[in-house]
């Protein structure tokens, strides 16, 4: 089974790819999904509290993500710390989700990741495709998505990974500066060449 990688910087389409590849029923394992679900892991959130403090856990034992956003936010040790006990428990579900696909025999399953080269899922994976597109575009796209200042709009962009060293780890990159309908084609040209990639 192909392991597919999907990323793409903040307002390039990634989601809007990833939704058009569900249609030709290609399984799809949402990080940020995953991202949500492992804090209903206990031994996780007791290595938050450890480490950041019981003010991250509300009274009912769930996270208080606000508070944690607080902390790690505004402090990128604080983050890393967060990063090297939240990682290695995403990496584990999207690894079992990956071979229950392989048991179910799908051809191919694509990991969509917003942080997917940031976080070291590159070893998990056959081939990344990078969704990308001109920097206009972007900075238009966070402004109306968002509902921020070009300012504010600019600082989300600057805080990732900058697009160009993103395409550097692709071995697909799909440019999305255009329609979705254009985007579709994309999709459809890109699925081609995972298959024939497939039949190697």
């Amino acid at each position: 089974m192909l392991r597919i990688g999907l990323t793409g910087s903040i307002g390039c389409g990634k989601s809007s790819l990833s939704n058009i590849l569900k249609k030709y029923n290609i399984p799809i394992i949402d990080a940020d999904i995953k991202g949500r679900e492992i804090y209903e892991d206990k031994e996780l959130l007791k290595a938050i509290e450890d480490a950041f403090g019981n003010s991250v856990i509300n009274e009912d034992g769930t996270l208080n993500r606000k508070n944690l956003g607080k902390i790690v936010f505004s402090d990128d040790d604080k983050l890393e710390k967060l990063n090297s006990l939240t990682h290695p428990v995403i990496r584990r579900m999207i690894n079992e989700d990956l071979d229950e696909y392989e048991k179910r025999g799908e051809k191919m399953a694509v990991i969509d990741a917003a942080l997917l080269l940031e976080a070291g899922f590159m070893s998990m994976l056959d081939t990344i495709i990078v969704v990308a597109c001109s920097e206009p575009v972007q900075l238009q796209r966070v402004i109306l998505r968002d509902n921020c200042s070009e300012e504010d709009a600019m600082g989300r962009i600057k805080s990732q990974m900058p697009q160009e060293e993103k395409v550097k780890y692709a071995e697909f990159v799909v440019d999305n500066s255009g329609t979705l309908d254009q985007l579709a084609e994309e999709a459809d040209e890109l699925i081609r060449k995972l298959e024939e990639k497939i039949e190697k």
